[in-house]
């Protein structure tokens, strides 16, 4: 993004602004959005939801860390050790419900449990536990991993649709800045106009070649041209103070358009570059790939997890453990199959009801969401063809408007000669140059609308652009 716009701070009493001012003083779309993908504090928030879900993920992950758990107990009263136990445990928990184990235990004391004694040196065990039924193929932390993945890409999709939107809300506000701008320059002509003619009759009058009514006339007209440039002015305001709001620099530092800086009135190739109108007008739109396609993609994923996962919690609870035991565990012959620790546990609920609802809700919620992609899918394909079709109107309407400014000022000019050579009166060259603002206004109106279809197309494919 090149700099067009030099940034002056300026140090208030109470707040601080900075002030935006432009070397020739236009202020160009593609610069202006630039500025508020890079600054703006919404798109700052979009990216946060990437790091919430590098976070997530970072967070999911440390279910399968390796975990070192030690358990002392220890009791002595009156001079005599009832016991004395130390238990150290090393678990590495692996992606399908297995969890290695290494373990060392001493035992000692008067009043030891006799399941508790071990050598005087201390046991040492290796071994492994499975889930045979429930847990194996898929169990919570390899759910919670799968669902921080998903969300992940879920979330870049999402940023996509955030910045997008952001992108959308300013282009309409330069869309209105400019149309207002063209208004006031408009009025501002037609007022010089306007005095041009009062003069004119007024010089007129003094040699009696125009009557006293005349004048009259001719300053009402001029009075209107006045007041219509008023009202452009004060719409002229506002529309800057709200294309101020878009505009951030870093640290958070809110930017002041200085009154003197305009817009680009020759906007419309900037605009067909940065919304890139053409190519998306002629090139047939993969619906699949549109953000919003892609973050319900994935959403259905995330909820396809949870019905495996609730259909798995149907399963009984079956799990196998098993260790091997030595008093020397540097010698690897010293692990004996006969010499072991090992078990099994098993469960199993009689009715089931809260794993079967549970099942029922997952595969509802992702029926539901089924159903929202392909009411999206419809929608966007609509959507899309109704605004190509729209902008093709308005590229006919454009050419019609600017026919009828022509004829309107070839009009005027006509009404205009008649009326110095005696011919007209004053309030039909005032009636034409009506017509003639009126259509230019029509005109204005129109682009402002082409501008504002072009930003909805851009805005309905959900495109991230590079400013």
């Amino acid at each position: 993004m090149k700099g067009l716009l030099s940034i002056v701070l300026l140090t208030l009493s109470f707040s601080s602004y900075a002030q935006l001012d432009s070397l020739d003083n236009v202020l160009r779309f593609d610069e202006y959005l630039g500025y508020v993908k890079k600054f703006h504090p919404i798109v700052k928030q979009a990216e946060l939801v990437i790091d919430e879900s590098q976070a997530k993920l970072m967070k999911s992950r440390g279910a399968f860390d390796p975990k070192i758990e030690v358990d002392y107990d220890r009791k002595k009263f009156k001079g005599t050790e009832y016991w004395d136990q130390l238990n150290g445990t090393f678990k590495i928990p692996t992606w399908f419900g297995i969890e290695l184990k290494a373990a060392f235990e001493e035992n000692s004391g008067d009043f030891l449990n006799p399941e508790a004694f071990v050598p005087d040196d201390g046991l040492y065990s290796a071994g492994f536990s499975v889930p045979i039924g429930r847990d194996l193929l898929i169990n919570d932390r390899m759910a919670s991993l799968k669902q921080a993945r998903l969300f992940r890409e879920q979330a870049r999709a999402d940023r996509d649709i955030f910045v997008n939107n952001i992108l959308f809300e300013a282009s309409l506000v330069y869309f209105e800045w400019l149309k207002v701008y063209n208004e006031f320059k408009l009025f501002e002509n037609f007022l010089v106009n306007a005095q041009f003619r009062l003069r004119g009759i007024e010089r007129g009058e003094e040699v009696g070649q125009n009557a006293r009514i005349e004048i009259v006339e001719a300053r009402i007209a001029l009075n209107n041209r006045r007041l219509s440039l008023e009202q452009a002015k004060v719409k002229l305001i506002n529309a800057t103070l709200a294309l101020s709001t878009f505009l951030w620099l870093e640290n958070n530092i809110p930017v002041e358009l200085q009154p003197d800086v305009i817009p680009d009135v020759n906007t419309e190739p900037i605009v067909d570059a940065v919304f890139n109108v053409n190519q998306l007008r002629e090139e047939e739109v993969i619906i699949e790939e549109h953000p919003k396609m892609v973050s319900l993609d994935f959403k259905l994923q995330s909820l396809d997890v949870d019905r495996r996962l609730s259909a798995n919690r149907l399963l009984p609870r079956f799990d196998v453990e098993y260790n091997f035991l030595t008093e020397v565990p540097d010698v690897a012959r010293s692990f004996n199959t006969a010499e072991y620790k090992g078990g099994v546990n098993i469960s199993f609920p009689l009715f089931l009801r809260k794993e079967r609802g549970d099942l029922k809700l997952a595969k509802l919620k992702l029926q539901d969401t089924e159903f929202e992609i392909n009411s999206t899918r419809i929608n966007l394909t609509n959507k899309i063809e109704a605004l190509k079709q729209e902008l093709d109107s308005y590229v006919d309407q454009n050419e019609i408007t600017l026919q009828i400014i022509d004829d309107s000022a070839e009009l005027l000019k006509a009404e205009e000669r008649k009326f110095r050579l005696g011919e007209s009166s004053l309030f039909l060259v005032n009636s034409r140059e009506a017509k003639l603002i009126e259509s230019r206004l029509k005109g204005i109106d129109i682009e402002n609308k082409f501008f504002k279809t072009k930003a909805k197309l851009f805005n309905s494919l959900a495109i991230n652009p590079d400013l």
